[in-house]
C-alpha cells in the first residue's frame, strides 16, 4: 500500500476521474460533486500527470476516455463500488436498532416478557427480537447476535458466555394444592402426589429422577403422574391445581415471590450447570446488542442478589 500511496497520495482524485469519465464531461461531474468545473479539471491533470498517460482527450467541449482510462475507468468503478457498498453496510449496522435474542420458549415468556417494559423504558431506542426454537439455534449461521443457553459453556467453544443464571431447581405446588393434599414436607412424602413431568423433546432438563437422586432417593414409580413436553404449560398445570413440578428458580422466582407457588418438600437441587448470555466469537458485537446484552446481565445480577437475600 506504501507504493499505491505515492502513487495515488489522494482518494479524491479517484472520486472526481470516476465521476468524470462516467459523464464524460467535466462539468457536469463537477455538478455531482459540488466542486467547480476548473476544480474538477485540475484534479484529474494531477492524476494524469502522476500515472504519466493523458486519461482523457479533450475536444472542443468535450471529453472522451482514451484506451488508458477506460481501462483504468473501469477498475475505478468496481473498487469504489466496493468500497461504498462496504461503507454504507458499516454505517447501518452501527445504526441498526433491532436486536435479535434466541431463545427457549419458556424464557422468552416467563423470564423476558414480564421485564418488557423495564426494558424499552431502560432502552428505548432499541427494537428487541425475540426468537425461540425447541433446540439451541447456531447463532453464527443464522445469523443472531444473542442467546440463552443452558449448561456448560465449555461446551461451546465458539462462543462468548457470560452468567445470568444459576441453575437451581425446587418442587413446586400452589397454596391451594397444598391445602387440599397436604404438604410434603420432605422428598419421600411426594410419591403419594401427583408429579408434572417436563417432557423436553431436545434440550436436556433436569428430571424427577435427577431430582430424587439428589434427595438420596429412587425415583417412586408408583407417583402418579402427568407429562407435558412445554414447560410454560408444566407451570400452568401448577398454577391451575394439577400437582407438583420441577421448578427452575431464575424462571419461576415472581411466583415464588408472590406466594403464587410454594416450594415444597424441603429440598433444592444445585445442580452446578448454570444459563447464560452467548455470542459468537467470530463477530464483534454492534452497539445495539451489546446494550442488550449488558441490560441482560444487570437483570441477572439483580435476580442473583436477591434470590440470594431470599434464601439468607
Amino acid at each position: 500500500m506504501e507504493n499505491l500511496r505515492r502513487l495515488l497520495p489522494s482518494a479524491t482524485s479517484l472520486i472526481v476521474f470516476e465521476a468524470a469519465g462516467r459523464h464524460q464531461n467535466f462539468t457536469r461531474a463537477a455538478n455531482e460533486l459540488g466542486m467547480t468545473q476548473a476544480a474538477v479539471s485540475y484534479a484529474v491533470r494531477g492524476l494524469e500527470e502522476q500515472l504519466g498517460v493523458p486519461l482523457f482527450h479533450r475536444v472542443h467541449r468535450a471529453v472522451e476516455l482514451t484506451e488508458a482510462g477506460e481501462k483504468f475507468h473501469a477498475d475505478v468503478s468496481v473498487g469504489l463500488s466496493r468500497i461504498q457498498k462496504s461503507a454504507e453496510d458499516i454505517r447501518a449496522k452501527g445504526r441498526e436498532t433491532n436486536v435479535t435474542l434466541a431463545a427457549s420458549t419458556a424464557f422468552a415468556s416467563m423470564w423476558m416478557l414480564p421485564r418488557l417494559n423495564r426494558m424499552r423504558e431502560d432502552l428505548p431506542e432499541i427494537d428487541l427480537r425475540i426468537q425461540t426454537s425447541v433446540r439451541d439455534l447456531d447463532l453464527e449461521e443464522e445469523p443472531i447476535p444473542l442467546g440463552i443457553r443452558g449448561g456448560d459453556p465449555s461446551h461451546w467453544p465458539r462462543y462468548h458466555a457470560a452468567l445470568l443464571a444459576d441453575e437451581v431447581v425446587n418442587a413446586v405446588a400452589t397454596p391451594a394444592y397444598i391445602e387440599r393434599h397436604g404438604l410434603p414436607k420432605t422428598a419421600a412424602d411426594l410419591p403419594r402426589h401427583n408429579l408434572i413431568h417436563l417432557e423436553e423433546p431436545v434440550r436436556r432438563a433436569c428430571d424427577w429422577t435427577e431430582w430424587f437422586a439428589s434427595a438420596g432417593l429412587a425415583y417412586p414409580k408408583q407417583a402418579r403422574r402427568l407429562s407435558i413436553n412445554d414447560y410454560v404449560l408444566v407451570i400452568q398445570a401448577v398454577l391451575s391445581g394439577e400437582g407438583v413440578a420441577l421448578g427452575w428458580e431464575h424462571l419461576i422466582y415472581p411466583q415464588i415471590r408472590s406466594g403464587a407457588l410454594v416450594p415444597v418438600a424441603g429440598h433444592v437441587l444445585k445442580t452446578g450447570l448454570a444459563f447464560y448470555v452467548v455470542w459468537p466469537r467470530s463477530r464483534e458485537l454492534n452497539a445495539q446488542a451489546k446494550r442488550v446484552r449488558d441490560w441482560l446481565l444487570d437483570e441477572g445480577r439483580r435476580d442473583r442478589a436477591a434470590m440470594s437475600g431470599a434464601e439468607d
